[in-house]
């Protein structure tokens, strides 16, 4: 079965392919590690407050990286939704081999991940609770972490379980109703809305951090934005794909990677969401987009950026293994640290991805029925 390749709004009988994406995820995974190196400083006897501390006195990091989740699940609601419904445009989902896709592409380097993370803590004699690791092995990783009571070098899988969570019932929807449009806008509205009565109700509660948590109405918004792009919506295409908006999303961009941006607590995710999407298709579309993501070193880090998200917490604790005694001028020691990470990192998701993820992934595309590609052919 042929796919089709996305250019400028066009389609041709390829692959699946759409310009700047990559550029997305690697901001959003280099803001991640770059926050959680700030936050664990101190092991390495850094101040972490270098971005500040918030009103209880917890140090700061990106703010980026906490949206920078956000971002990932808009993309991965977008994608998804797009594939799914042009493989529904052809024949009835196939939802056996949607459900392969997704465990060749995620499962393998997740498990492996898991396994060295239990090893180093039982190695290294750290804490850590048996009944939480059951619900990491069975992607319930979002629980324990809104309990509190997440697993060293693991805390971040949070995500993940919400992603393999999301994709539990997603397919099906796309399946079985034919005008999704509504729903998922009823979806979002009540999913935030409840989040928003929860805030000012019962602050702080368990279910409104569940809610903020688990996070299905942002994916949700990357789907509905698929549907409407997908439909050519001409009111969604003027109000998104137009230079004031796109402008408009990168001064928030800016403001949120100098920790800048505050708009109403309770709802910065879902507003993030929505510039995530707005970036999204200024990306797709090319004519009104004002940065271009389509650069090399931005598809080389978005191509491996789930090895740079799933790998980062280990690594920074190994280097504080290495790097905790090391004598030499405070401003250098912080340049080593920053520098020797997201190095590491970045030759280690390189090597998995080279040599461990694309077996998987070549395994993968003979699941596929709409063929994609995270780079250009």
């Amino acid at each position: 079965m042929e796919g089709y390749n996305v250019k400028n709004g066009e389609m041709n009988s390829k692959v699946v392919y759409f310009p700047g994406l990559n550029g997305l995820r690697a901001i959003a995974a280099i803001a991640v590690v770059i926050s959680h190196i700030t936050l664990s400083l101190k092991d390495f006897n850094l101040s972490p407050y270098i971005f500040g501390s918030f009103k209880d006195g917890q140090p700061i990091g990106l703010l980026l990286a906490g949206y920078g989740v956000s971002i990932f699940f808009v993309l991965s609601g977008f994608l998804i939704t797009y594939l799914l419904q042009t493989e529904k445009d052809l024949h009835p989902i196939d939802i056996k081999k949607f459900y392969f896709r997704r465990i060749l592409r995620i499962w393998p380097l997740y498990y492996l991940y898991l396994m060295l993370s239990i090893g180093c803590i039982i190695y290294f004699k750290l804490y850590f609770n048996i009944k939480a690791l059951f619900l990491y092995i069975f992607y319930a990783a979002n629980v324990p972490f809104i309990l509190g009571k997440g697993l060293p070098f693991l805390v971040h899988y949070w995500s993940l379980g919400v992603e393999e969570q999301f994709y539990l019932f997603w397919p099906w929807f796309n399946k079985k109703i034919n005008k999704l449009i509504t729903p998922i806008i009823v979806m979002i509205i009540l999913l935030a809305g409840t989040k928003v009565a929860l805030h000012f109700l019962y602050p702080n509660s368990l279910f409104e951090l569940a809610i903020h948590v688990t996070r299905f109405h942002c994916m949700m918004i990357g789907g509905l934005g698929a549907l409407l792009y997908k439909n050519n919506n001409k009111l969604f295409l003027q109000i998104v794909d137009n230079k004031f908006s796109q402008f408009i999303c990168w001064i928030i961009m800016l403001l949120i990677a100098i920790n800048r941006f505050h708009a109403f607590s309770v709802i910065d995710d879902e507003i993030i969401s929505v510039v995530a999407l707005f970036l999204i298709v200024g990306q797709i579309q090319v004519k009104n987009r004002l940065i271009n993501l389509e650069l090399g070193i931005f598809n080389f880090l978005g191509k491996i950026s789930y090895g740079i998200y799933v790998t980062h917490l280990l690594l920074i604790f190994l280097f504080s293994k290495l790097l905790m005694g090391l004598d030499t001028e405070l401003h250098y020691k912080y340049f080593i640290v920053y520098f020797s990470i997201l190095s590491a990192t970045i030759i280690v998701s390189y090597i998995s991805y080279t040599y461990f993820e694309s077996w998987f992934l070549k395994l993968k595309e003979k699941f596929a029925v709409i063929h994609s590609s995270a780079t250009k052919l």
